[in-house]
Parts: C-alpha cells; structure tokens; sequence
C-alpha cells in the first residue's frame, strides 16, 4: 500500500545536492549536449552509394595506325626535348576503387622523356607512362601532323 504522506516516489532523493567529482572536470555544456544527437546507423553508406553510381569508363587500346602516329610525336618531342616544349598530353588514368578509370589531359612542359621507365615526366613532377597516352598535342607536333 502507498505511503499517503509521499505524493511523489523520489521525494526522499529530489532535493539531494548534486555529486561533484573531484578527480573529474565538469563536461561542457556543448559536449553534454552531444551525447543526445542523432545516431547514424548508416555513415558511410551515402558515400558507398556515390562510389558505386559514380561512371567509369574502360581503357581503350590504339590501333595500329595510332600507335604509329603516337611514337612518331614523342619522337619529335624526344629530338627537341631541350626547348622544354609545351604540350597537352591526353591519357587514361586508372580508378583506385573500381575497375576503369578516366581519360584526362595535362598540360605543361616536359621535363624528360625517360625510355628506361617509359614515361613522360612533366616539370611540375607528373609521369605519364606511354602505355596510357592516347594522344600527344602542342606548337611543336602540331606543326608536324
């Protein structure tokens, strides 16, 4: 049976100091308040979403023709590589997270062409392998072609 003197069950308790710890800085306010915000069961699942639908697209492989055309320029670029010439490469680089990848272009001025490693080096430190380009432009090969 309720003890009719006690309206409320924590009356005995309700006025009691709060406890202060000692060892422990109080918490801010800010930081007390985030323990209530909302959970996010799913992070992460938004950029998954976003990788997966994001367009890759595949390498594509020159033809004979292409390949021709493509050493005949960096032929030219290798004979007047001193002048530091400018130039847009185009070439596919490969995705980190999926199979595909992109074509982009770079321009710039060559650094060196490096035959042992097979690649372009540019002077603001890109390498571009031969494997990857699909095309080669700039004064200095348009001239030619």
């Amino acid at each position: 049976m309720k003890n009719p003197e006690k309206s409320n069950p924590y009356e005995d308790i309700i006025n009691l100091p709060r406890h202060v710890s000692n060892k422990y800085p109080q918490m801010p306010i800010a930081k007390r308040a985030a323990q209530f915000s909302p959970f996010a069961a799913l992070s992460g699942h938004s950029a998954a979403i976003r990788d997966v639908t994001r367009l890759t697209e595949e390498k594509r492989m020159l033809g004979e023709d292409s390949k021709i055309i493509l050493e005949r320029k960096l032929n030219i670029l290798r004979e007047r590589i001193k002048e530091q010439p400018q130039i847009t490469v185009t070439y596919f680089v490969p995705d980190t997270q999926k199979s595909g990848g992109e074509y982009v272009q770079h321009s710039g001025s060559i650094y060196k062409i490096d035959s042992y490693n097979a690649m372009l080096v540019m002077n603001d430190g890109t390498k571009i392998y031969f494997d990857d380009i699909s095309d080669l432009s700039g004064e200095i090969i348009d001239c030619f072609f």
